[in-house]
């Protein structure tokens, strides 16, 4: 059994695409597709840059969506590949949910980038820039985490974000709140702590003025059922009703990436086999989450699309 997953924020790099697209008539379509919908030159920004505008939260979003569908649309198309037939489930990293949810049918690619860069805009706004904050815990499982979240809130804001894998996790709120709490990672066994180069204090309840705005925008957004269930973010669980997924689409604002434990789901489900369209920053954290019997494919040029023809 394969799940096909997608990368979240963090993966964008100056150059994506450009090699795809260059060598493929049908990613340069993808792109094109989401240029027009965004009323923008987001393909140009993938290719050239600069690297800061790149970065922006709002363009972030839809570029790495845009690069991971482009990917799997070249592998479908022209490898005659059908996501439905080759794989069990889909699950994507924050806004790579969107991008699962793109590939599997339920949201078109026009609608899915229009949402993602609203996404992007409405949780930079949700916080005014030097009042929130992320840091990575590395060397961390979720009950230090949480244990250290816990100290160092002193009555502010400071949650586990992302629970990524059994050596890293995100905690995300107030910035002296993330701060004190890089300066206690040693009370509570963890290696070490490190400031993320964020603009936002992403999935703390400090988004929820975004979550607000993404249930607006998708209580009017057509969503099917996709091709084959997503493992949702916050449940580390299969989901296929419509009507779910968009609850669950408001509730990841805020709501905690459980990325470990559904790389362990999927694997108990039976998942044998994760390809990473798009990037190569999930496959590690699904090895040390799921373990070695599990084999992970990072797809991102034509050569890794060929490679997995043969084995798909």
């Amino acid at each position: 059994m394969r799940a096909f997953i997608f990368p979240g924020q963090g993966s964008q790099a100056v150059g994506m695409g450009k090699a795809l697209a260059e060598a493929s008539a049908v990613a340069r379509e993808v792109f094109q597709e989401v240029d027009d919908a965004l009323g923008q030159s987001l393909f140009r920004l993938m290719c050239d840059g600069p690297e800061a505008d790149l970065t922006l939260t709002e363009n972030a979003q839809p570029a790495i969506m845009a690069n991971a569908i482009a990917t799997l649309r070249v592998l479908e198309v022209e490898g005659g590949v059908k996501l439905s037939e080759k794989a069990h489930f889909v699950a994507g990293h924050s806004l790579g949910e969107y991008t699962a949810l793109c590939a599997a049918g339920a949201i078109d690619l026009a609608t899915t980038a229009k949402l993602l860069k609203l996404r992007g805009t409405a949780m930079q706004a949700a916080v005014p820039v030097g009042v929130g904050a992320m840091a990575a815990l590395l060397g961390a499982d979720i009950a230090k985490a949480e244990a250290l979240a816990a100290a160092a809130a002193q009555g502010e804001t400071c949650t586990v974000a992302n629970d990524n894998d059994p050596t890293q996790v995100v905690i995300s709120g107030h910035k002296g709140a993330i701060d004190r709490a890089v300066e206690l990672v040693k009370d509570h066994g963890i290696k070490r702590g490190i400031l993320l180069p964020v603009s936002a204090p992403f999935h703390c309840p400090l988004m929820q003025p975004a979550a607000d705005r993404m249930a607006e925008a998708l209580g009017q957004t057509a969503i099917n059922a996709p091709y084959v269930p997503v493992f949702a973010n916050v449940l580390a669980a299969p989901v296929s009703e419509p009507d779910e997924l968009r609850r669950l689409l408001v509730e990841q604002v805020t709501g905690r990436v459980r990325w470990r434990e559904s790389a362990i789901a999927m694997r108990d489900a039976g998942v044998t086999h994760f390809c990473e369209f798009g990037g190569k920053v999930l496959s590690p954290m699904v090895k040390r989450s799921a373990g070695d019997e599990v084999a992970t494919t990072s797809i991102i040029s034509m050569d890794d699309i060929e490679a997995a023809l043969k084995e798909l």
